[in-house]
């Protein structure tokens, strides 16, 4: 199959559905040999299957990215079926809301578990078989645009992000010399089927209360006020920015590139007011 990544093996962990899902769909569209994974086999075969039925290809793993064998046994996998691994994208995360006083212990060390040791589990285990096969390659680690910020009920999510963007930096850094590129991505709010789902459970309505501000919402109207370019993302649009950060040939390593619509420049404001 012919396309920018033709020839090439890629891994996207937690590739199930939302931006995982779009990033694997949009690396066999330009011809990649594409392993999905999701901790449930049933849920990594359906983007497979949507994968080969559009002329891809693609192999379906199940790994828990959190385990660090899981996560050598998901790029052994890679290696087997189509010879080698090229790119490596740690896609698969967790979240919990809960103010600080409140939180589950069990909650934090879960998400810090999938969101940070997860990316490290699988940069390792690619890397590895990268350098085995001293043919470079390219990482490519799913942060946030809330791994540089504070964020009210929070904190585990936007710690273990901000874990990631300096182990990719570290990543870069020491794999550098194996002509292996390590880049993060930082999306901000993107529409997927779960954003739709918390849009719709959000029943503070449209009008922005100054009373109660600031005001973590989801809806259109809050989205719209924090984000200067004023919408959510389309998943094609992440597919364009990962895509990018893979493809190579950019004498890029090391970057957290945030693809947010302005909302980081702007800080946590609201055009309303």
């Amino acid at each position: 199959m012919s396309g920018r990544l033709a020839d090439e093996t890629a891994v996207v962990t937690g590739s199930s559905s939302g931006i995982g899902a779009a990033i694997a769909k949009g690396f066999a569209e330009e011809g990649a040999n594409v392993i999905t994974n999701s901790r449930a086999l049933e849920r990594a075969e359906t983007t497979a299957t949507e994968i080969t039925e559009a002329g891809g290809t693609a192999t379906a793993v199940e790994a828990d990215i959190s385990d660090p064998d899981d996560a050598s046994h998901l790029v052994d996998r890679a290696v087997e079926t189509y010879g080698s691994i090229d790119i490596m994208v740690n896609n698969a995360g967790v979240s919990v809301v809960d103010p600080i006083v409140e939180l589950d212990p069990e909650d934090w060390q879960h998400v810090i578990d999938v969101n940070l040791s997860g990316v490290f589990y699988g940069a390792q285990a690619a890397a590895r078989r990268m350098i085995e096969q001293g043919t470079g390659g390219q990482i490519l680690n799913i942060s946030s645009m809330f791994g540089s910020v504070g964020v009210q009920g929070r904190s585990p999510y936007n710690a273990s992000k901000a874990g990631v963007n300096t182990l990719t930096q570290c990543l870069a850094v020491e794999l550098a010399d194996h002509d292996i590129c390590v880049n993060a991505m930082a999306p901000g709010y993107v529409e997927t089927e779960l954003t739709d789902q918390t849009k719709e459970s959000d029943d503070r309505g449209t009008e922005l209360d100054r009373d109660d501000w600031p005001y973590y919402g989801y809806d259109e109207t809050h989205v719209a006020n924090r984000t200067p370019m004023g919408r959510f993302a389309t998943l094609e649009e992440m597919q364009t920015v990962a895509l990018f950060l893979v493809e190579g040939g950019h004498y890029t390593t090391g970057e957290i590139l945030t693809a947010d619509g302005g909302w980081s420049a702007f800080g946590w404001g609201s055009k309303a007011r």
